[in-house]
């Protein structure tokens, strides 16, 4: 288990994240992460029993079990980028069972895939894992290819073939988007009467977030946006990249924005970046979980836990990391999740 000081060596240049006091907007401000999460803020709303069921099965699962926070094993990648592009790296990944048993081993909340991943297993797994089924995807043999995400299935399949939960990608911004919404807002309607949780990928995509050199795709104001459109569909999770920069509706000079935004409510510090992601999750109503990022071989470990120290300071509730630990010998996956749980379990990393 990575204790305090290794976390600080592995951030490096980066350490004084942890020392990091945010004057942006205050931690008092957040509905925080902890072990009465599900009770004090879901009981509230207009989740079902059922749903209550199925989210505290999520916060209640593996290494981070009533913690408040969420280690999600993600493998869609297969159809997002294809599947030599995921898998070569490790073949045994092209075998649904070892994605699960990845999870497994590594004692994660739950494992996120495909239809036919969990599907081809369910059986076997689907009391031993929460399976969240992803119920929509890009695919790229479509040529040239396009910013479409499509449904591979039904809510009522994942829910037959024993999902806890469904997860769905918006690419807000694309031409593409308004019926992403439109049906993704239906779908997780249909999950939470069935009594499922629902997670959202608030991806960005569109050429014209690229200006002057810079990419705003992952700019913190932009994809605040996209968290607080997915809370309006009553995401119960969800998922961003870790912002990069800010100020791109002002670059872009589209939509409508505030200059409190730039001045008072963030700053370049990437943990304020990130708390503005989570005040437009309803101030950490709705739990920010930030993507893991693709693999790069040997800085992996430490963009992972820079990433889940952001996160856990800025409010968030996790992290959701796939390609760094399945593109890696079986044993190195599971040391790389568990090494990014380390930061949530490690009661020195606090708010700031």
């Amino acid at each position: 288990m990575l204790n305090t000081q290794q976390i600080e060596e592995l951030l490096g240049a980066n350490a004084n994240l942890l020392t990091h006091q945010s004057k942006t907007i205050p931690s008092a401000m957040l509905h925080t992460p902890g072990s009465d999460f599900v009770d004090r803020i879901f009981v509230h709303s207009n989740r079902s029993p059922q749903v209550l069921r199925a989210l505290q099965a999520l916060y209640g699962t593996g290494r981070l079990a009533h913690s408040g926070y969420l280690s999600i094993l993600p493998v869609d990648q297969g159809i997002e980028h294809s599947a030599g592009a995921s898998f070569a790296p490790n073949p045994i990944y092209f075998d649904p069972e070892n994605i699960v048993k990845l999870a497994i081993e590594s004692g994660c909340n739950g494992v996120a895939s495909t239809f036919g991943v969990l599907a081809s297993v369910s059986r076997k797994y689907a009391h031993k894992i929460p399976f969240i089924v992803k119920i929509n995807h890009n695919q790229l043999l479509t040529y040239p290819n396009e910013f479409n995400q499509i449904s591979y299935g039904s809510v009522d399949d994942a829910y037959n073939l024993g999902a806890v939960a469904v997860g769905a990608t918006i690419y807000f911004g694309s031409e593409e988007s308004n019926r992403q919404i439109t049906e993704i807002a239906k779908a997780f309607e249909r999950a939470h009467q069935l009594g499922m949780a629902t997670i959202l990928w608030c991806y960005l995509r569109n050429d014209g977030f690229k200006k002057d050199g810079v990419d705003y795709h992952s700019a913190s104001d932009l994809t605040a946006q996209a968290n607080h459109l997915g809370v309006t569909i009553q995401a119960d999770i969800i998922k961003q990249k870790l912002p990069t920069n800010n100020g791109g509706f002002k670059a872009i000079n589209f939509g409508k924005t505030h200059d409190k935004v730039y001045s008072e409510l963030s700053s370049e510090n990437p943990i304020d970046l990130c708390r503005y992601q989570v005040a437009n999750c309803y101030m950490g109503r709705i739990g920010l979980i930030n993507s893991g990022g693709e693999s790069k071989g040997a800085s992996d470990l430490a963009e992972a836990v820079y990433t889940a120290v952001v996160n856990k300071r800025a409010g968030g509730q996790g992290l959701i990391a796939g390609r760094k630990a399945f593109q890696k010998p079986f044993a190195d996956g599971v040391n790389m999740l568990q090494s990014i749980q380390d930061v949530y379990l490690n009661k020195d990393i606090t708010l700031a």
